[in-house]
């Protein structure tokens, strides 16, 4: 019987979080689900925390997935929205390691590459061979879901060869990997 294992992708952000579920069997994937968590319509930035871990929570209780793929923040000019994305990524984050699921951050160059060979593809490019690869019958509307999905697609393609990729298996982990993040 071939190996099982289900990966969930985040694409994490603080006005919309996409996510993506795939399971692989064998050296085949198949698509279980995508969607995203509208947080727009929340003023308060930690009641949107508090739903991002929720909703993580709930899809890891519901799902069991035995990995997590997150997009890394990319660097921009804007440091208030840096500091945002950086907390919604770190809720997720959390959300795994309470559960003792592996994590693997990529970059969204690195996740555009794996997809579509072009690290520079667009949205729409990505969602496009997203449709092929997993045999989508049609788009969302908003790509942040595909987003998600194209990290778990990524981390697949990556599985035993993940290179230019931070890993973590637990919260010792996470802080040996990141000592200097901790004062002391």
């Amino acid at each position: 019987m071939a190996e099982e294992r289900i990966i969930l992708g985040i694409d994490p952000g603080t006005t919309i979080m996409g996510f993506g579920l795939i399971k692989v069997v064998g050296k085949n994937m198949h698509f279980i689900q995508l969607n995203e968590l509208q947080l727009s319509k929340y003023d308060n930035h930690y009641q949107k925390l508090k739903i991002i871990f929720e909703r993580t929570i709930e899809l890891i209780d519901t799902h069991h997935p035995d990995e997590i793929a997150i997009e890394a923040p990319f660097f921009g000019k804007n440091v208030q929205s840096m500091l945002k994305l950086g907390r919604a990524q770190g809720v997720a984050m959390a959300a795994g390691l309470s559960r003792d699921i592996p994590i693997t951050e990529y970059e969204p160059k690195k996740i555009k590459m794996a997809i579509t060979g072009n690290g520079n593809a667009s949205k729409e490019q990505v969602a496009k061979m997203l449709q092929q690869l997993l045999g989508l019958k049609e788009l969302p509307k908003n790509l942040d879901s595909t987003d998600g999905l194209a990290a778990a697609v990524c981390h697949f393609f990556n599985s035993g060869k993940v290179v230019g990729a931070k890993s973590y298996t637990g919260w010792d982990a996470f802080v040996k990997q990141n000592e200097e993040r901790i004062k002391k």
